[in-house]
């Protein structure tokens, strides 16, 4: 006989105590998962080891999102961490096209993230202020994007700064997250201006952006909770 919740008949006390430490224990183990990884994908971009980043960099988001599902997050949060994955994926190869599709998957991501935030109060000095930002960023990159990119990092530059301002409806910890996002994003811009770069700038790319992502994740999964 199933011990699962039905309509009109709850699970009995003792199957909801079982259940409980059983999911503790899988986001315990998918969130140590997660830490090994992004330490193997960072120390590899350190160490120059290409191979180890490939192997990595695919088990970070997948990782992240069952120590979210086991945690009960929203779906939500789900699909931006997924549409983040395939961003990953995608920016694996060092192709313009595979470098679109990456920015396509994760303005989805971003556009998950904002329905999250819903229409929860944020603070309109921080919008000033990262309206600025994006005013000044696009127009100092502008001349040195390659034409055909120009309207498109635009774009996605506008989505990715509304989602990094309103991160912060949910908190502190998402809006550092929406933050570092807006960093790691713009540190890929740079990149692609052919700016100059600091030492190892993959590395300095993927920390930020393993830490928005996460950041972004338990800020969702304590708002949920009710904890800001």
């Amino acid at each position: 006989m199933s011990t699962a919740e039905s309509p009109g008949r709850p699970a009995p006390s003792w199957a909801a105590a079982r259940a409980t430490p059983g999911r503790a224990r899988l986001a315990r183990a998918a969130l140590a998962g997660f830490a090994a990884a992004t330490a193997v994908d960072l120390g590899s971009l350190l160490a120059d080891w290409h191979l180890g980043h490939v192997l990595a960099k695919p088990l970070l988001m997948p990782l992240l999102v069952a120590y979210v599902i086991t945690r009960g997050g929203p779906r939500l949060l789900v699909a931006a961490l997924l549409f983040g994955w395939g961003g990953d994926l995608a920016l694996l190869f060092d192709a313009e096209p595979a470098f679109l599709v990456g920015m396509g998957s994760f303005a989805a991501g971003h556009v998950c993230y904002l329905v999250l935030f819903g229409r929860r109060a944020t603070n309109p000095l921080l919008g000033g202020a990262y309206g600025l930002a994006l005013v000044g960023t696009v127009a100092l990159l502008w001349a040195d994007l390659p034409a055909d990119l120009r309207i498109p990092v635009a774009g996605y530059s506008l989505l990715l700064t509304a989602m990094a301002y309103r991160s912060s409806a949910l908190g502190r910890a998402a809006g550092i997250g929406g933050a570092l996002f807006l960093l790691s994003d713009t540190l890929i811009a740079t990149g692609v201006a052919e700016w100059p770069q600091l030492p190892r700038p993959d590395f300095w790319i993927m920390a930020t952006y393993v830490a928005a992502q996460y950041l972004l994740a338990t800020g969702a999964l304590a708002a949920r909770r009710g904890v800001r």
